[in-house]
């Protein structure tokens, strides 16, 4: 296990040398309006993949809102019901995102347009705003750009939202994996 910004020292038998790679953590934060019931979902099954991946040591991973009504708030019981069933689980509270969530992550993954948008009036500059991307952009065969808000649907909308996170989640994941050389 190497700490964020540790190192990690190769050693090959048939040279005998030793080569030295800084160690960087990849940083996401996934984001939607409340954080109780699409950014939780995207959060616990990105962990999920990336545990199946044994990439844990590799990511830190969170989610936000970037409204404060649900400020401490589990994942709504409709997604904790829908991953449970799925075999996964939702265990983040809510939060609101605040503009120094930009300092502290290299990826800030919205949910729609609207959290975009939201986002990049929290941001102080361009660097800020670059970190700014929609998750189903990781998805290939998306038929739109948002995840829908399943909040004041049936058990359907929270279905629904569970597959496109996770469709998003395997594209990022596979996205960060070759980016980052993981």
């Amino acid at each position: 296990m190497v700490p964020d910004g540790g190192l990690r020292v190769h050693k090959q038998r048939e040279e005998r040398r030793v080569s030295i790679t800084l160690m960087h953590m990849v940083r996401v934060c996934f984001v939607c309006l409340g954080n109780i019931c699409r950014s939780p979902t995207a959060e616990g099954v990105f962990q999920h993949l990336v545990a199946e991946a044994n990439l844990e040591d590799h990511f830190e991973i969170d989610s936000a809102g970037t409204s404060g009504w649900h400020i401490g708030d589990q994942a709504d019981g409709r997604s904790r019901a829908e991953a449970a069933r799925r075999g996964f689980e939702l265990t983040s509270r809510s939060r609101r995102f605040v503009r120094d969530d930009f300092d502290d992550f290299d990826l800030v993954v919205a949910m729609d347009g609207e959290n975009v948008a939201e986002l990049r009036s929290f941001a102080r500059h361009d660097d800020d705003r670059s970190k700014i991307v929609l998750l189903r952009t990781f998805d290939l065969e998306a038929d739109g750009e948002d995840v829908p808000d399943p909040y004041y649907g049936g058990t359907d909308g929270f279905r629904n939202v569970f597959d496109i996170c996770e469709a998003g989640c395997r594209g990022l994941l596979e996205t960060l994996r070759r980016d980052h050389g993981l």
